[in-house]
């Protein structure tokens, strides 16, 4: 049987050479190499955080499945943690603790982990706050333009910082790092008015609108994923889809980029060249903030307006 070590924990492999990607011919050995590759910084953004594994074991061809829970034949290595349900149960979660985890999830073919807005040991209290933006059909640089807009709205008028990741897909992620002063029920209003807000700025780009037939032609402001037990995909992960697309964090200056295109960043271009690229988020949790002063500016926007009405999604 094949192994790789990881730390110091070993993590037995096995059918490395089932094809995961068949139009690619991305095999899971492949996968577990990527993922061993970039875990040392992978585990920086997910680490002590509940995680979901989307796994295809029969390739992203086939119907794939989402695991929430961790079974008992995870190896001890491997953290959980008891959460509780919006349905009022509870669940074990498996939590990233080491390097290690994020190659043994590989060798399920969980080719992509989806985590938690918060930690495991504070779970009601989110330390960032995600603006997923949604174009409409695979008009990436409409949430391109999104993004940038979104930054500038941010830092200039609530002084917030922010970073950016591609989702894998044709949506970009803005994600506000939080101290942990807040819960979720506190986040997430704010999310929404900043979202409303924003979308009033420019409605013929963006729009708050859930419905899809609603939106048009117009990037949808996601804040859906700013609640408890809600996930995002992580930093790092790859996505089923053809070419094994990755979420990557992005330094700002590469979404001016008019040429840029999420495919831009996958698997085996990764594989190439592991070293080539510095962690665009290496700063970011020294950076958190609280919504305090946000909230107070946001506060004030809005009345400087003379018909509030004219933003029906305000939610505080």
């Amino acid at each position: 049987m094949n192994t790789i070590t990881v730390d110091q924990y070993v993590v037995a492999l096995s059918n490395t050479d089932k094809a995961l990607f068949p139009r690619d011919g991305i095999t899971k050995g492949e996968l577990i190499d990527y993922y061993a590759a970039v875990a040392g910084i992978m585990l920086k953004h997910i680490e002590n955080r509940p995680v979901t594994l989307q796994r295809f074991p029969d390739g992203i061809e086939t119907h794939g499945f989402f695991q929430k829970e961790a079974p008992d034949y995870f190896p001890d290595w491997v953290g959980r943690v008891e959460v509780e349900t919006k349905e009022d149960d509870r669940l074990t979660m498996a939590v990233c603790d080491n390097a290690a985890s994020i190659v043994y999830f590989a060798e399920l073919a969980a080719i992509t982990m989806h985590i938690w807005l918060s930690k495991a040991d504070r779970r009601d209290t989110p330390d960032k706050l995600v603006f997923d933006l949604d174009p409409p059909g695979t008009d990436f640089n409409a949430a391109r333009l999104s993004a940038i807009f979104m930054r500038g709205f941010l830092y200039d008028e609530l002084g917030l910082p922010s970073f950016a990741m591609t989702t894998g897909g044709c949506g970009v992620h803005v994600v506000v790092p939080l101290v942990r002063s807040e819960g979720f029920d506190d986040v997430r209003p704010f999310a929404e008015d900043v979202a409303s807000f924003v979308a009033t700025l420019d409605p013929d780009r963006l729009t708050t609108e859930q419905r899809k037939e609603s939106r048009g032609d117009r990037v949808y402001i996601d804040t859906l994923r700013n609640s408890y037990g809600a996930t995002s995909v992580a930093p790092y992960s790859v996505r089923p889809r053809d070419g094994a697309p990755i979420a990557m964090p992005l330094h700002w200056d590469e979404l001016d980029d008019h040429d840029l295109q999420p495919r831009r960043f996958n698997l085996r271009d990764f594989l190439r060249k592991p070293d080539s690229r510095p962690d665009p988020w290496e700063m970011i949790w020294r950076q958190a903030v609280s919504l305090d002063e946000a909230r107070e500016r946001l506060d004030a926007l809005y009345s400087e307006v003379a018909n509030v009405r004219e933003f029906p999604g305000r939610t505080s």
